[in-house]
């Protein structure tokens, strides 16, 4: 599938939204990356994102506990509300936060990058290898049945998520539990990935304008790990 068509073909289940009425997703595909490059630090101004995420999650924290935090507050309720306890199972924006307070851990230039701006912006935020889809990407409430590649202990694994879990996923399986939680192995992005599929998730009262400077300074990084870098991206939001 092309991007376009990809995403085009993703689709929101309509019992998440009636988990969630106030959800929204922008997904955004980004092709033409060079490997040689993504595998990196990326330079100067990666470094600049890293130390701007860092130094704003510090003065977030300097006046609000980070499970206060607007969206972040809004993310553990939506947890709850299919089960999961978010004080074991943060969801990405937070787990995020917590350590930018101390310092971001650095893994290449592409998921430095992503991870910087989920901060910034206060939209969780994941990326993966776009190559390793199957179909398109669906978000939807887990029957318990499908399997979720994964490494446990150092080894790799499949699991399965609970029943009425929020999972996105594909034709073969869970690609991300949790709705943010926990990304799985077989669409990870690696220092191989020149085409990166990312997920941009809101609820109140983050609003669509947020999401679109999210996906705006994710698109304004990124042509500097690229000779040739396209862009294209859908928001998808209750009907």
């Amino acid at each position: 599938m092309t991007p376009d068509e990809f995403l085009a073909a993703s689709t929101v289940e309509p019992a998440v939204f009636a988990l969630r009425p106030d959800y929204r997703a922008m997904l955004v595909v980004i092709d033409g990356l060079t490997p040689a490059i993504t595998a990196h630090e990326g330079g100067t101004a990666v470094d600049e994102l890293i130390t701007a995420a860092e130094t704003h999650a510090a003065r977030l924290l300097s006046t609000s506990a980070v499970d206060e935090l607007p969206h972040i507050a809004a993310w553990r309720e939506a947890y709850r509300g299919f089960g999961a306890k978010p004080q074991r199972t943060r969801n990405s924006l937070e787990g995020l936060t917590r350590r930018a307070a101390k310092g971001l851990p650095r893994v290449n230039a592409l998921t430095d990058v992503y991870n910087a701006i989920s901060v910034l912006h206060q939209i969780p935020l994941g990326g993966e290898d776009f190559r390793g889809y199957r179909g398109p990407a669906r978000l939807i409430r887990a029957t318990g049945e499908e399997p979720f590649d994964t490494t446990a202990h150092g080894e790799p694994a499949t699991e399965y998520p609970d029943a009425g879990e929020v999972v996105w996923c594909d034709d073969a399986g869970v690609t991300c539990r949790r709705w943010n939680w926990r990304q799985g192995r077989r669409t990870g992005l690696s220092d191989e990935t020149q085409t990166a599929f990312f997920i941009l998730d809101a609820l109140a009262p983050a609003t669509d304008e947020d999401l679109a400077a999210t996906a705006d300074s994710l698109a304004e990084a990124l042509p500097g790990l690229g000779s040739r870098v396209r862009v294209t991206r859908r928001l998808i939001g209750a009907p």
